[in-house]
């Protein structure tokens, strides 16, 4: 079966920086293959036309170029906030430059890199850590299958089991 519109698509992926193959960003779990309902935002879009027509058992690199995928570094990313604004911050939390955390701000949680933890404040960038990059990913498509009604009407891919909305 072929990669299409409402399919249901498990794949395994390795993410590189492109040019970079020999530095792996991040992996799927071996054991687990990603799950999600083709078509739909749950995948790069980038990503997803290269996996378009695809079937079971094919092996093949997608480039993504930085614009497509999390977009380009924007040089206005970077604030200053009081810690009370991070979330699960506590007296005792020690934040690193380079560690990923969560902000409350007026639209909600977003995520932003510690660029410098003070006592009081930390200065954060809020590009995406992955913006500006152009990036490499390796995949292997494990099964592609018809999604049911339930994950047609959710707009997304139901694990083993089902789903529950609770």
């Amino acid at each position: 079966m072929k990669i299409e519109f409402g399919k249901v698509v498990s794949f395994h992926y390795t993410l590189f920086e492109s040019g970079h193959e020999s530095e792996e960003l991040e992996s799927s779990d071996k054991d687990q293959p990603m799950l999600y309902l083709h078509g739909q935002h749950g995948l790069l879009d980038a990503l997803q036309e290269g996996l378009t027509g695809q079937e079971p058992g094919a092996e093949l690199s997608i480039d993504v170029p930085a614009a497509r995928a999390y977009g380009l570094r924007k040089d206005n990313s970077a604030h200053r906030v009081p810690l009370k604004h991070v979330v699960g911050v506590g007296k005792n939390t020690r934040l690193k430059p380079g560690q990923i955390v969560r902000l409350n701000t007026p639209d909600g949680e977003r995520d932003a890199t510690v660029v410098k933890a003070g006592k009081f404040n930390v200065d954060i960038d809020t590009n995406h850590p992955l913006a500006g990059k152009d990036l490499t990913f390796r995949v292997t498509i494990v099964d592609v299958r018809d999604a049911s009604e339930e994950e047609l009407a959710h707009g997304h891919a139901h694990g083993p089991g089902g789903h529950s909305h609770g």
